[in-house]
């Protein structure tokens, strides 16, 4: 078997204005520092072999204070990277669907099935992210690793754990610094999601702001 301990990266500016980040490479707020170091002191796991981490700096930075503490490196790994939301990258909800109402509620009723506009679609990104995740299952197999990534490709990635269709992904939360982990055997056995109880041990002025962009 193989644990995995996925990790969504802490707060952005563009977290905070409600903005589609997708690949644009927006680096964490003063909060989401604090939030990743929390998440590091109150680690769940008293020993990872590995970090890995999508390349984009929201997600390396919170890895970074993970693998600090195991004295490991971070390894980024592009295919975790968040989907290309393409022409909607920097947009907010509101934004988007002055120009793009039909596909916005594609999105939210049926995202299994839309292609945002010079960007990615979800099987696509599910495609990509869970293929790593099983050559990480093989390659650590006894192990326990963490992988830092965003809400997308969690969603995904969980998604397929459960066997649970992708239109169905807006039933998972994913808050900033969430911890979720599965245990990867002959069947995925996800054992908890969106864990950020870490963030209120030391300092609830850290606590996550309870909303998703994805829903808004």
């Amino acid at each position: 078997m193989t644990r995995i301990i996925f990790i969504r990266h802490g707060e952005t500016e563009w977290n905070l204005l409600g903005k589609y980040q997708g690949q644009t490479d927006i680096a964490l707020t003063n909060k989401g520092k604090e939030q990743a170091k929390l998440l590091a002191k109150h680690f769940p796991e008293k020993e990872l072999s590995a970090v890995y981490s999508s390349d984009l700096r929201r997600a390396m930075e919170t890895a970074k204070f993970v693998a600090e503490k195991f004295s490991l490196e971070v390894i980024p790994e592009k295919s975790f990277r968040e989907m290309s939301f393409g022409e909607w990258e920097g947009l907010t909800y509101k934004e988007i669907t002055a120009k793009w109402e039909e596909e916005m509620k594609c999105f939210m009723t049926r995202p299994d099935l839309l292609k945002i506009p010079g960007g990615e679609n979800f099987p696509t990104l599910q495609q990509r992210a869970v293929k790593k995740v099983y050559e990480l299952v093989k390659k650590h197999e006894g192990e326990t690793i963490a992988i830092a990534a965003h809400g997308g490709v969690l969603r995904t990635i969980f998604a397929e754990a459960l066997e649970m269709p992708l239109k169905n992904i807006w039933r998972i939360r994913q808050f900033n610094t969430a911890v979720s982990v599965v245990v990867y055997g002959e069947t995925p056995v996800v054992e908890y999601l969106n864990d950020t109880k870490h963030l209120t041990l030391d300092n609830a002025a850290v606590a996550p702001t309870k909303v998703d962009i994805f829903k808004v």
